[in-house]
């Protein structure tokens, strides 16, 4: 025999249910968006790229020449280019001055490298390039800021608030779930037990 719900008991279960769901849906919404890919889209076997901290670099700008180095670790890669037009420069002698110690750039295809004796120390530091490249002669100077690294033992991926707030919506949901669960099978039993005496 199917216990008879009064009108306040059905009113209260469905608001509760609604709330439920409500916290369901907004849980889902805070927690980061799955990936999809569209028909045609495939990655195939390739493994997804590592992404890191951005590498330090550096620009230096005149009227005639552009200058960007890339640091990665003990290596400096030089990328030259004209001013007026962007068109790269790979004809050119590229002596670099940090921090008061001259380097003396080598080519490599079409860009230049300096391999520094040891990992620049962490800071602001200047830079003055002198460039040779036919009849044009320039001095660039800039300055480049090297960050401390970030420990490998930092725990690796850090959680957003938004991730943070959707363990906790979802949490809450699961409570209200069931509380009204537990609240039906209490019904039941007392309409049980009054059904029986």
């Amino acid at each position: 025999m199917r216990p008879e719900y009064t009108p306040i008991k059905r009113t209260l279960t469905m608001r509760l249910t609604s709330f439920a769901a409500a916290l369901c849906i907004a849980a889902a919404a805070l927690l980061p968006p799955l990936a999809r890919a569209g028909e045609g889209h495939d990655h195939g076997g390739a493994a997804p790229a590592v992404t890191g901290p951005a590498l330090p670099r550096f620009a230096a700008v005149s009227e005639t020449f552009e200058l960007v180095g890339v640091v990665n670790g003990k290596q400096i890669t030089l990328y030259l280019d004209r001013a007026a037009d962007n068109t790269p420069v790979t004809d050119a002698q590229i002596e670099l001055e940090i921090a008061g110690v001259k380097h003396k750039a080598e080519k490599h295809e079409d860009t230049f490298e300096i391999v520094l004796p040891a990992n620049p120390e962490p800071g602001v530091m200047p830079i003055t390039a002198t460039v040779m490249a036919g009849p044009d002669t320039d001095l660039l100077a800039g300055e480049l800021d090297v960050h401390e690294e970030a420990h490998a033992d930092d725990g690796g991926h850090a959680h957003s608030w938004r991730e943070y707030a959707g363990w906790a919506a979802g949490a809450v949901a699961a409570l209200v779930v069931l509380i009204v669960i537990r609240r039906r099978v209490a019904a039941n039993r007392q309409s049980r037990v009054g059904a029986a005496a």
